[in-house]
This record gives C-alpha cells, sequence and structure tokens, in this order.
C-alpha cells in the first residue's frame, strides 16, 4: 500500500479503478435521467408537438428537433453542479473501498481538526463548483439558442 510509485502500481491501480468509478457514475446519473423524462413528458403535451403532427413531421425528426433540445436545459444547467459532488463522493467511495486518494486524507484532516487541511478542500471544493457552473452555462448557452445573448 505504501510501494513506491512504479509502472506496477500504477496499472494494478487502473485494474482496481472501474468499481469506484462505476459507482460515481451511476450514482449520479439517476437523478439527470429523472429529471430529462419529467422534462420530455411536459414537452410532448405542448401545442406546438401537436401542431408538428398535425402538419406530417415525421416522429423522430419532430421528437429530436425541439421537445428532446428543450428538456434537455434543466439537465445541462444542472450537470455542473456534479463536479464538486463527485469530489465530495469519491471521499465516501474512497474510504470505504480504502483507496490511497485524497478521501481519506480529508477525512483524517477533518477528524484531528486541521482548519488548514479541511479549508483546503472547501476551497477546492468551492472552485469546482464555480468551474462547473461556469461551464454549465456556457454549454446551456451552446445547446439553447434562446438563451444567447445577441
Amino acid at each position: 500500500m505504501n510501494a513506491a510509485w512504479s509502472w506496477a502500481k500504477f496499472v494494478d491501480m487502473m485494474k482496481h479503478m472501474w468499481m469506484p468509478m462505476l459507482i460515481l457514475a451511476v450514482g449520479s446519473t439517476a437523478g439527470g435521467i429523472r429529471t430529462t423524462r419529467a422534462n420530455l413528458l411536459d414537452e410532448l403535451n405542448k401545442p406546438y408537438v401537436e401542431t408538428g403532427r398535425a402538419k406530417g413531421l415525421k416522429e423522430a425528426r419532430l421528437l429530436w428537433k425541439y421537445p428532446v433540445r428543450v428538456s434537455m436545459n434543466p439537465f445541462f444547467s444542472t450537470v455542473g453542479w456534479s463536479l464538486a459532488g463527485l469530489i465530495s463522493g469519491s471521499t465516501i467511495i474512497s474510504i470505504v473501498l480504502s483507496l490511497q486518494t485524497t478521501g481519506p486524507m480529508l477525512y483524517q484532516g477533518l477528524v484531528s481538526q486541521d482548519m488548514y487541511l479541511a479549508g483546503s478542500f472547501v476551497l477546492l471544493l468551492s472552485t469546482l463548483t464555480v468551474i462547473g457552473t461556469l461551464l454549465s452555462d456556457l454549454l446551456l448557452a451552446w445547446v439553447d439558442p434562446r438563451i444567447r445573448l445577441e
């Protein structure tokens, strides 16, 4: 566990990282799917969808062109918050799975009341939240033309 870093140790770590990555990915996926599904079902009942169907647009083109794009807006606006959530979620996963990452170090800093170490992690999480929100807003402006400033 405390061996010096080598190529073999790196390869071994990569062999064991699939489980934590799977846990982190699945944990945040359910909320995004539920939000997108609820918004898509709401958009399908709007008058412009009925008008498109009445005009004879193909169903696939009708769905992908308008309702899916509009229903993805709440997903894109909240996906930036998951950046900090991945770091804080990885803390718990690292402690449970005994991984040598920053998670156990944060936990030990909190237990021993090391305010500088804990404050550094809070600063990191705050910075990641701001960066994630900025990226989320830029992505939302790129996806939805109604949000652009022009």
